[in-house]
């Protein structure tokens, strides 16, 4: 119930915006195990579910990065980004890590995987001139590019903190 004098479209368009902020809820509760922990000391509660908040969180960045038009559940992500058996080989100077998927999908998980590596690795190349938040700020760029159209975000310090901004 609303008593807002709102169009029939902006309303629907309100409600299928809160379904997708209750989603977030669900999934992390039920396919994250925010909910499937109990103790009767506070602190190492609190530890466990800010852990979960922030695996949930740099898992959707990692997804963003595969698929950046859509959110991507951890029900059907993890096993089609995860499961797979990887070796490590050096060669010279250089550490390769070769994974091997069994998946049905192995061919598009290979794909993804490979820009992903990419990126990373066209990253990689220019780290080293940036700081830590610079760096972050173009891993969210590239993740959100969706919701930010194309806009590149800046780190800028807010006292301790810092904070992003788009230029």
């Amino acid at each position: 119930m609303t008593n807002e004098t709102l169009p029939i479209v902006a309303l629907a368009q309100l409600y299928r915006d809160r379904a997708d902020c209750e989603n977030v809820f669900d999934e992390i509760k039920n396919q994250w195990g925010w909910a499937g922990f109990m103790t009767r000391d506070l602190n190492r509660c609190r530890i466990i579910a800010r852990l979960t908040a922030l695996f949930y969180n740099w898992w959707s960045i990692f997804t963003r990065l595969a698929q950046p038009d859509r959110h991507l559940e951890a029900i059907t992500s993890r096993p089609l980004l995860l499961q797979a058996v990887g070796r490590l080989v050096t060669t010279g100077r250089r550490k390769i890590i070769r994974l091997t998927s069994m998946h049905a999908l192995a061919d598009q998980i290979r794909l993804t995987l490979n820009r992903i590596g990419q990126f990373l690795n066209n990253l990689t190349r220019t780290a080293e001139q940036l700081s830590a938040e610079a760096v972050w700020a173009m891993i969210l760029s590239a993740a959100f590019i969706k919701w930010l159209r194309g806009k590149v975000l800046q780190p800028v310090m807010h006292g301790d903190q810092v904070l992003f901004q788009l230029s």
